[in-house]
């Protein structure tokens, strides 16, 4: 191991030090979201810590293994020992590095993720739609909870857009890299010729904002709009305006809430969805910047990229920003994202163990 690395793990050990004498503070105690916050990052230092001490004791295993090469009587037990403390190390270093890697402070957070239509008119709602059900499957199977923030619908069922609330364990950090253009290749169901037709959606994934950190919203700078609910609701449809629209006229930016009979509560998810979508400009413009100078392999999550294929006639899925190519394509929409995430993932973390070892 590099000595700029152990150095690394050496100050982690005096952070531990610190984070217990900071937490046994009373006062520290009372405030419980000090409190919280600093637990979360004594149990990821003292995991990291703890590691390293099992790589240091393997260490100190194969150096007295190696001392007891020369004894005849011990030489076969001391190789498999040597063989063994190796492969320890070996593995150990891995999952030291990747746990030294960056964490997105976001990526714990719950998420809206906006689905919109794009070329292709009533194919493309419909492909929205599609991507809407992939992901609803892919919570469902995780356990997480949606709610539909704001929806619009096609004449054909489709959507043109629709905006979900994600919540759950790590949401943002599982579905961060859906952001981007995502595009179908399929024979419509309006197509009489049997004709392969190319059609593209959006996908925006964004955290949702802390109540401590959101963005302060200038009264003056919102236009709120009111209107009457459309779609499903029975009776209570164009019957109140509960419906709520809000404009950030400085940036243009819209949100909207339908899917509740309060307009009171309407108003609150689409401040909620107006905050996130504020935040994330904030967040692209810098990843814009950063991109200037040095392009990620996994992209700036503009999106404008054309991240993904959706190909029907050849049951394939491929990834254009990391080459992946999957014939599950069914079984994807119906929500089996595993193996698209973790490659992603996977991607990011080479990605970022390789500028960890340039730096070391």
């Amino acid at each position: 191991m590099k000595d700029s690395l152990r150095q690394q793990f050496q100050r982690l050990a005096l952070r531990l030090g610190e984070l217990d004498a900071t937490l046994a503070d009373p006062v520290v105690a009372a405030d419980m979201k000090r409190y919280r916050g600093l637990s979360r990052e004594h149990a990821r230092v003292q995991g990291v810590v703890e590691m390293f001490q099992r790589y240091e004791q393997r260490e100190r295993d194969l150096a007295s293994a190696q001392e007891l090469l020369a004894d005849p009587e011990m030489s076969t037990l001391a190789g498999e020992e040597i063989a063994a403390a190796q492969d320890d190390l070996l593995r150990l270093h891995a999952e030291l590095q990747t746990a030294l890697l960056p964490r997105d402070p976001d990526e714990a957070r719950n998420a809206f993720v906006e689905v919109r239509a794009g070329t292709g008119g009533d194919e493309s709602a419909l492909f929205a739609s599609d991507l809407v059900r992939m992901y609803l499957r892919f919570a469902e199977r995780r356990g997480w909870r949606v709610e539909v923030m704001s929806e619009s619908l096609s004449d054909l069922g489709g959507y043109r857009e629709c905006v979900l609330r994600i919540e759950g364990d790590d949401v943002y950090g599982q579905l961060r890299f859906e952001s981007g253009g995502h595009r179908v290749q399929r024979v419509p169901t309006t197509e009489t010729q049997g004709r392969i037709h190319t059609s593209a959606c959006t996908v925006a994934v964004m955290p949702e904002p802390d109540e401590a950190d959101e963005v302060t919203l200038n009264a003056a700078e919102l236009r709120i709009d009111t209107f009457r609910a459309s779609g499903a609701g029975g009776q209570h449809v164009n019957k109140t305006d509960s419906a709520i629209r809000i404009t950030h006229l400085p940036t243009g930016i819209v949100a909207e809430c339908q899917d509740d009979r309060s307009q009171h509560r309407n108003k609150a998810k689409a401040l909620a969805v107006l905050t996130a979508r504020l935040k994330e400009k904030d967040r692209s413009e810098r990843a814009a910047r950063e991109a200037a100078t040095r392009k990620g392999l996994i992209g700036s999550g503009d999106r404008s990229d054309r991240i993904r294929t959706y190909n029907f006639p050849q049951g394939r899925l491929t990834d254009h920003r990391i080459n992946l190519t999957l014939y599950r394509l069914h079984a994807v929409l119906d929500g089996e994202l595993d193996e698209v995430i973790a490659a992603l993932q996977g991607a990011r973390a080479a990605q970022q163990l390789a500028a960890l070892e340039s730096g070391a």
